[in-house]
C-alpha cells in the first residue's frame, strides 16, 4: 500500500462515514476465555466502548464484521447500540460491501481496523485501514495507521477520539 503524509491520511479520516471492526485482538486482546463447560468468552474494554459511542453520537456508523460466532460478540455489540454487527463472517469484504450499498456510500468512506490476514482484502478495498501495535506484521504493513495501543487495551478508543477530532 501506499504510504500516505499526515495530512492524507487525516483527510481520508475526515471523510470516513463507516467504521469497520475485527474483534478478536482489536476489540479485545486475542486471549479465548473457556469456561468449564465449554463456553468461549472474550474480555471487552470499556474505553472501547466509550469511544464507540462516542463516535456514533458524532455521526459515524460502526460495523463489527467477525469470524467469530460467539454470541458475547453480538451481545456486546447491541450493548453499546452498534448499527451493524455480523458473526461467522468468513468473507469480510462482501459483508462490507453489503453495508457500504444499504448506507450508500463508497468503499473509500470506510475505515477498517483489523490485525491478521483476514483482514487484508479489506485493507486493499477501503479508503483508510488501520491496524493495532501487536498486530500480525502484513496487517502493520498493510496498514495506513497504526495504533499506539494494543488489540482489547484501547486501540479502538485511541481511533474513535482521532476521528472525532478530525471530524469537529
Amino acid at each position: 500500500m501506499n504510504q500516505l503524509t499526515k495530512e492524507q491520511f487525516l483527510e481520508r479520516l475526515a471523510d470516513i462515514k463507516l467504521l469497520s471492526l475485527d474483534t478478536d485482538g482489536v476489540l479485545t486482546d486475542g486471549g479465548l476465555y473457556f469456561t468449564d463447560d465449554g463456553e468461549e468468552l472474550r474480555k471487552f474494554n470499556v474505553k472501547d466502548g466509550l469511544g464507540i459511542q462516542r463516535v456514533q453520537a458524532a455521526g459515524v456508523k460502526v460495523a463489527i464484521i467477525t469470524a467469530s460466532s460467539t454470541p458475547s460478540i453480538a451481545h456486546r455489540g447491541r450493548r453499546l447500540g452498534v448499527d451493524y454487527v455480523f458473526l461467522d463472517c468468513d468473507d469480510k469484504l462482501a459483508t462490507l460491501v453489503g453495508i457500504c450499498d444499504e448506507m450508500g456510500i463508497d468503499l473509500d468512506q470506510v475505515g477498517h481496523v483489523g490485525d491478521d490476514l483476514n483482514d487484508l482484502p479489506v485493507f486493499d478495498a477501503v479508503g483508510c485501514p488501520m491496524t493495532v501495535v501487536d498486530a500480525a506484521d502484513e496487517a502493520l504493513s498493510s496498514a495506513l495507521f497504526v495504533t499506539k495501543k494494543k488489540g482489547g487495551e484501547g486501540a479502538v478508543r485511541e481511533i474513535c477520539d482521532l476521528i472525532i477530532s478530525i471530524q469537529g
